[in-house]
């Protein structure tokens, strides 16, 4: 009998893709792996039935098609965001993707996005690790000339990020990538191309810095039971690690409670910090709703 880890990668992404259409959406026919990975009849017959020689207890045929089995045991490991995507959005964005959802849904999109090719230019520089000249609207100073080295891209959950040593301010920064235009590659004849140790996310504190928060519902909302359901809590907690350079993103992307009485209360938050202090010397905490930095801090 073949085992997964034999098979070629293409055809591990597609039983996967059978599998994943078996376990969320109930069936899959051969005409579904037809479609989505541009093959013949005959490979995708043989997919079919190479998974259920894998896993014979997962689905069941009838009706020219396969149902999933109540004894259904998963081969591959599937990630919940992903999952969530795929039935959202369809899978992929390359010509085979299915660009549709596989499910009635409703999600608000995001006021704006990058523009691809905009974005192409930052990704490939973080990638191959070079420089970049570019202006950069600042909410401050309007438009200005930058020299950066980008690192990472993040996600605040209202925009796009790079994390990217600045080299006009001298410091490691969040650029949102909405804001940037006349994006030049420095690479050709210019000798500043090479990116030095301290502009490497290896000397970026912030990055590198991982931080342990612990989340509790907030004391006053009436049914605390619920929001630890909501949110997976263990014995009335939920701790998760962090890096530090993007913890004020999450914590006021979720709405936690940062000041140190629980202040805000549940109708902005369902959530508590336990411990405050952990945000001193977060560079972006200001970001979390309610926090104040301690005295002995800001001295």
């Amino acid at each position: 009998m073949m085992h997964l880890h034999t098979l070629p990668v293409a055809q591990r992404e597609r039983l996967a893709y059978i599998e994943f259409q078996l376990w969320f959406l109930g069936t899959v026919t051969r005409k579904d792996v037809m479609e989505r990975f541009g093959i013949a009849s005959a490979a995708g017959t043989r997919d079919l039935v190479l998974y259920r020689e894998l896993a014979p207890g997962n689905m069941a045929y009838e009706g020219k098609m396969y149902h999933y089995r109540d004894s259904f045991q998963p081969l591959f490991q599937h990630q919940a965001d992903r999952v969530l995507s795929a039935l959202c959005s369809g899978f992929g964005d390359g010509e085979r993707g299915t660009g549709e959802a596989l499910l009635q849904h409703d999600i608000p999109s995001r006021l704006n996005q990058p523009a691809l090719r905009e974005l192409a230019k930052v990704t490939r520089a973080i990638r191959n690790e070079y420089p970049l000249r570019l202006t950069y609207h600042s909410m401050k100073t309007g438009p200005s000339h930058r020299e950066i080295v980008p690192l990472a891209l993040v996600d605040s959950g209202l925009r796009w990020h790079v994390r990217a040593y600045d080299r006009s301010k001298g410091e490691f920064r969040d650029l949102v990538l909405t804001r940037m235009d006349n994006i030049i590659d420095i690479r050709q004849g210019d000798q500043n191309h090479v990116v030095q140790p301290h502009e490497r996310l290896t000397a970026d504190e912030q990055w590198q810095r991982i931080i342990c928060i612990e989340l509790q519902a907030h004391p006053s909302h009436p049914h605390p039971e619920s929001i630890m359901r909501d949110y997976g809590m263990q014995n009335g907690k939920l701790q998760i690690k962090l890096r530090a350079a993007i913890a004020g993103y999450v914590l006021r992307l979720w709405q936690v409670d940062c000041s140190r009485d629980s202040k805000l209360g549940e109708v902005s938050s369902r959530l508590r910090l336990a411990d405050v202090s952990v945000l001193d010397n977060v560079k972006n905490a200001v970001l979390a709703p309610g926090y104040q930095e301690t005295k002995s801090h800001q001295n």
